[in-house]
This record gives C-alpha cells, structure tokens and sequence, in this order.
C-alpha cells in the first residue's frame, strides 16, 4: 500500500542486506517479474498523484533492477497519456532477465527513448531518479561511475523540475545516509536544486533519514508491495513521539525531578566566558518540566543570580547534593570542568555528560574507565552521553569523517564502550544503547544549526531523566528519545522567516 510517511508511531528501517533477501524472497513465491511490476505500479501511481498535470515525465533509468522499476512506470504513464521520455544507461546485453523484460515491454508500449534530459525540463515538469537504487556501498575502491550515468546524476542534481527518487536518490547508500564515493555532488553542502520525495519499496531505509539523507531525499513515501517485513529485524527504527507527559494534582516541586547543571566557565579563567552555555541547559531544564534546577556555575562565584531566570537555585559545587539530582555536566565548562568531573562520575545517580565533559573524557584515560564503570553501580540507563560528530570521533579515538560515514555503527559503538546511553547529535540524530535496536530522531530542522541549541538539548535531557522513576531500567534512552523528539519539535514548529535563538528555544519548550 502506498502511504506518505507520517512519524506519528514508530516506523522499522532495514538494512540493504535484509531488504534483498526479502525481495529475492518475494520474487521466489510471485509469478516471473511480478514485483518489478508492482514496483513500476507504485512509481507511476505516486507521479501521477504528485504532479498529476506534468508536461514532461523525464525517467532516468540505471542498468539494474532500479533501473527496470523505472522502465516499467515509463510503460505505464506513457499508456495512460502523459509525455515521457526516457534515458536508459543499460544495454540489453548486460540487463538483468527483469530489467531487460521492463525495457521491452517500455519498447513494445512506445516509450520514446533519448540518450539525454529533454533541454525544456522546468518547474511544472517531473523527473523520476531510477538510476542506482540501494545497491551501493561506501568499499567501492575509488571506481568511478560510467560517464554517461555520471551525466544523468548531473543533470537530476541541477534540474528545476521537481524528482522522484525511486528507493533512494541515487548516488546515496541507503544504509548510512552518505554519497557512494565517486557520486557525491559537487558540494554536498547544497541543497538539490529543486523539490525532492523519494517513494521507498519493499523496506524503509535508514539512510534516508540521517546523514546527508534527508536533505536528498525530501519528503518520503511508502509501498512494501505486498511483501510483509516485520518477520526481519531492523536495523534501526524511526521514533515517534513520546506519550504526553501528565502530572497528579497531588503532586509538589519534588515529585518531578532536581536537575543539577554544573559548567559555563567564567570569564577570568581565560577570557573566554561561556556560562551562556550553562544558563541554557538550566532555562531547557526549566522549561522541559523540572521540578527544581540548581546552577552550579564554574566562573568563581562570580554571577550572584539570574536575573531572567530566577527561578534557577545558584549553588556552589561543594554545596551540590549529587546523589539526589540528575546531573547535567559540561555546558561550557571550558578546562574548568576537568577538576569537577571525577567527582560527578563517581557520586551522580543520573548524569547528562555534554560538550566540554566529553572532550576532557577523551583525552583521558582515567576518566573513561570510570565513566563505563558508572554502569555497574546504577545500571546503564542512568547515564546520558551527547556528543556532536567531532566529539564522537575524539571519544572513539577516530575522526569526524568515520563517524558520519555510519553514524548508526559509530552511536553503537559509543554505546558499547562507555555502557550508557548516547545521542550522537546531527541530522537524523542516533539514540543508541547498550541492548537497544538503535533510533533514528525525524524532527529537527537547520534551524537548530545555531549556537547554544545543544546546551538545550542537553538541560531538556537532564529534565525527562530526572522526570522518570528512579527504578527504571532504560531510562536514560526513553529519556533520549523523548528530549530528541521535543527539541526538534520545536524547531519545526518555528515561524517561518525568524530567525531561532537558543534562548528562544529554550522558552518554547513544553513537557
């Protein structure tokens, strides 16, 4: 069934590996080239739904099994009166038996075949990408693409005509949510050119939610053909939203948590001032449902109160009660952090460790040793780790490129070696922890590409752990999940055409 994809219950996202067993499956039990043929159905159901008054339909059409998805909506839409053209960079020689049946039935239908893009494509036009499918992956040695395929990307990347992607846009590894090598664009720092939706068949793809993917892929649509999933585990699963938080009447500041923000070295320490960052976490925490936020900031006594956030308690460090509070530790500690932080990994029940936390983790080994072993005394869902990719690379002893490479393998591996709970923050953010099938965040937007928004992040985090019952077994993942869910959110829902602050952010909240 074709569905637009809604994210309002949690979607499961399967690997290339699992989604081609599945389809030579499905192909095993149908009669011959009968999925191909459902897919091609697919395609040309959600062009016509789409952009049911296109002037041109341009299919691009790769050599394989994608390749003859496309070849067989070409047949189709051209049946059904629309003006299509198609260029194929297959050869009849080389085809696969299904992909070389659609090319012929394209041919017998009178599908007219061109080697380039119609010249007149624009905006009230369609192109449909079914070059390269989900095949790809990132070992493939520095082959380059043949030229006239590489031709075709080209010219679907900088077209103003809106594009369909058939599975994934092409170029794409639909694992990961990264260009193949070799098939990148120019800049993959820019947007395509025009509208993108992207119809995912037989599985959804996590690649296409995280990474590079959701800039590419656009809005995404759904058919599994008929061919039932859920018997396969998944790589990865989409959230969805938490279940609205509700509070007893009978209930009092301290039914709902003590948030602890410790960070934001002071100005005088190397004239470098970053409490900003510490007074963010604490207005999040604030905002997010805590019951009570303490400010433990590293700047020598030198901020008596917050004068825009009163209700924040200004505690000296040595005044913290850790034991009773979810700590939120590194928001603009600076080097000032570093003489704090063995304290909070050895006393703190819950803990948020972010920012300047983590670098200080990284450079040393002491501190790791004890942030893993905090999961033998309080179970690995009382910890919280939120790294950023450059984070993430300097925990793992990597770098940035790796991580983003696979941002689900890097989350994972986070959560393996510290025990805890991870958000590997970004586009599509990782929820990962040890014996949970990691989660992929949908909301968020580029908006949150501004300073102080993972400050938030990190003070709402504190907020939803420090909300959930103290014998919770995975609390600090449901409590990623759903700070994750709520700061995008809010971004999403963001007034077009102003500008988003942090601190603006952080008022938006809601539990």
């Amino acid at each position: 069934m074709l569905q637009r994809l809604a994210f309002d219950r949690p979607h499961p996202l399967h690997d290339t590996a699992t989604t081609q067993r599945l389809e030579a499956a499905a192909s095993r039990s149908s009669p011959a080239h009968a999925l191909m043929q459902r897919a091609g159905a697919a395609v040309a159901r959600l062009a016509t739904a789409i952009a049911p008054h296109a002037g041109t339909i341009w299919l691009a059409c790769g050599p394989g099994n994608n390749g003859g998805d496309g070849l067989e909506a070409a047949a189709l839409l051209h049946q059904a009166g629309h003006r299509v053209v198609v260029s194929w960079a297959g050869r009849p020689a080389t085809a696969p038996a299904d992909a070389l049946a659609s090319w012929q039935r394209a041919r017998d239908a009178g599908v007219p075949f061109q080697d380039d893009a119609p010249t007149d494509l624009g905006p009230h036009d369609l192109c449909i990408d079914a070059l390269l499918g989900i095949g790809l992956s990132a070992d493939r040695q520095g082959r380059a693409p043949q030229a006239h395929l590489q031709h075709l990307l080209n010219r679907l990347r900088t077209s103003t005509a809106p594009v369909l992607c058939v599975d994934v846009p092409s170029g794409l590894i639909s694992d990961t949510g990264q260009f193949a090598p070799g098939l990148a664009p120019s800049s993959v720092r820019t947007r395509p050119a025009s509208p993108r939706q992207t119809l995912s068949l037989l599985t959804l793809h996590p690649g296409l939610f995280t990474g590079l993917g959701r800039d590419e892929a656009g809005q995404v649509w759904f058919d599994d053909l008929g061919v039932a999933s859920m018997q396969e585990p998944p790589a990865a699963w989409l959230s969805a939203p938490a279940r609205p938080s509700t509070r007893a009447h009978a209930s009092h500041k301290g039914s709902h948590g003590d948030v602890a923000v410790v960070g934001g070295e002071g100005l005088s320490a190397r004239g470098m001032g970053m409490t900003g960052a510490a007074l963010l976490a604490a207005s999040a925490a604030l905002h997010g449902g805590a019951g009570r936020v303490m400010l433990s900031l590293l700047d020598g006594g030198a901020l008596q109160a917050d004068l825009l956030q009163p209700e924040c308690m200004l505690r000296r460090f040595d005044a913290l009660a850790l034991e009773q509070a979810t700590v939120v530790c590194g928001c603009g500690g600076g080097q000032a952090v570093r003489a704090v932080l063995p304290e909070v990994l050895q006393r703190a029940q819950r803990l948020v460790l972010d920012a300047d936390a983590l670098n200080a983790v990284a450079e040393d080994g002491a501190l790791q040793q004890q942030l893993s072993r905090r999961a033998d005394r309080h179970g690995s869902g009382a910890t919280v780790i939120t790294p950023h990719p450059l984070e993430a690379a300097r925990l793992l002893g990597s770098d940035t490129g790796s991580v983003q490479a696979d941002r689900l393998q890097a989350a994972a591996a986070l959560a393996r070696r510290y025990r805890c709970a991870v958000v590997l923050k970004g586009s599509g953010s990782v929820v990962a922890a040890p014996g949970q099938t990691p989660r992929i965040n949908p909301t968020g937007n580029g908006l949150l590409a501004t300073g102080g928004t993972g400050d938030v992040l990190a003070g709402l985090l504190g907020a939803a752990l420090a909300a959930l019952p103290e014998d919770e077994a995975d609390a600090a993942f449901e409590a990623a999940l759903r700070a994750c869910w709520m700061h995008g959110a809010a971004a999403d829902s963001w007034p077009a055409g102003q500008a988003l602050t942090a601190s603006a952010l952080a008022r938006a909240l809601a539990p």
